[in-house]
């Protein structure tokens, strides 16, 4: 949150990002993108909307402190209205609240905060609002996430007391700001064929051929998520062939003729194996499916705080089935959720 500050209190300009899931964002655009232009008028405030190829959108609006308001009033209120519109077609009884992401620089966290909490707790009380400041810092920023909920005349309320905090305690140092990734489609090789993944379904997508060999080539498609071994960045690696191992899949998935299985073993954190396995067991299935390799996943023994994962396969196979194990691990760490 940036600020000229000038005499008299509050009678200053201000930028406030909040942050957005896609749906959010279509609500406030609305249709041809009248919505957002009737607020801008409406205001007095700029509205930007950052790229739309990212499941989240950082929405800056910047003004004097009265347009801000307004701002945040229009957007609170249509976000009511969004929630009213669901509950119409939907049997649940209890409206819940309006929820808005403020995008705050960590370094005035600990003035919101205040000492022993105090500050945020006062503002609850005197809002009604609730007020969540995030532990960690959002992705490759020195920014966290404010999470207000509430009625939005509670929200509004919020949202000024928060300014205040905010002007009197100006960011500290220079700020990253936080600015979302796009969804990466994986890609998947079966019969000389590259495919991207798009819900359910796997579209031909010829001009991903040449980098998906690279890929499987240099099998490391993803960021260290640890430094272990350099052919696998956070992967523990143990390959070993198993030359009288029968080809598990009994055909090849079009990814390779048959060649001897081999198996490769790596350690995944105890906290992240949730979402490699997913809801039943969906996800685990889901990456069985697509690399044609065999995957099994030890118990978890007492006292490790990490789970042996054991690929077997053709090196193709394995190749694949590496890189959408670590699909779905960047996907988590990075906040990007599932694929």
């Amino acid at each position: 949150m940036e600020s000229k500050v000038s005499e008299g209190g509050l009678s200053v300009t201000l930028t406030i990002r909040l942050l957005m899931h896609g749906k959010e964002v279509g609500s406030i655009i609305g249709k041809k993108g009248e919505t957002v232009k009737r607020m801008r008028e409406e205001s007095g405030a700029r509205i930007n909307i950052s790229e739309g190829n990212c499941p989240e959108r950082i929405v800056t609006i910047t003004g004097p402190t009265d347009a801000i308001f307004k701002a945040f009033a229009m957007v609170a209120y249509k976000f009511e209205e969004d929630i009213v519109n669901s509950m119409s077609n939907s049997p649940a009884t209890s409206k819940p609240p309006v929820t808005l992401r403020l995008v705050v620089p960590a370094s005035q966290c600990g003035s919101l905060i205040g000492k022993g909490g105090s500050k945020i707790k006062e503002i609850r009380e005197s809002t009604g609002a609730q007020v969540q400041v995030a532990g960690d810092m959002l992705p490759n920023s020195t920014e966290r996430a404010v999470t207000i909920s509430g009625t939005p005349d509670a929200i509004i309320q919020c949202v000024r007391q928060i300014c205040v905090v905010m002007l009197e305690s100006p960011p500290k140092g220079a700020t990253i700001p936080y600015r979302p990734k796009p969804a990466s489609t994986p890609v998947i090789f079966a019969g000389g064929q590259a495919y991207t993944i798009q819900g359910q379904y796997a579209i031909p997508h010829p001009d991903q051929l040449t980098k998906l060999h690279q890929l499987a080539l240099q099998q490391t498609p993803f960021p260290p998520l640890g430094q272990t071994n350099p052919a696998f960045p956070g992967e523990k690696l143990s390959l070993h062939s198993s030359e009288e191992a029968p080809n598990l899949m009994g055909q090849s998935s079009g990814l390779d003729a048959s060649p001897p299985a081999s198996t490769h073993e790596l350690t995944i954190p105890n906290d992240l194996i949730g979402c490699i396995i997913g809801r039943q067991g969906t996800k685990i299935n889901e990456i069985r499916q697509m690399s044609g390799a065999q995957i099994k996943i030890a118990n978890a023994t007492e006292g490790s705080s990490e789970r042996q994962v054991t690929i077997t396969g053709s090196p193709a196979n394995i190749s694949l089935a590496q890189y959408l194990i670590n699909a779905r691990l960047t996907s988590e760490v990075t906040g990007m959720g599932a694929l």
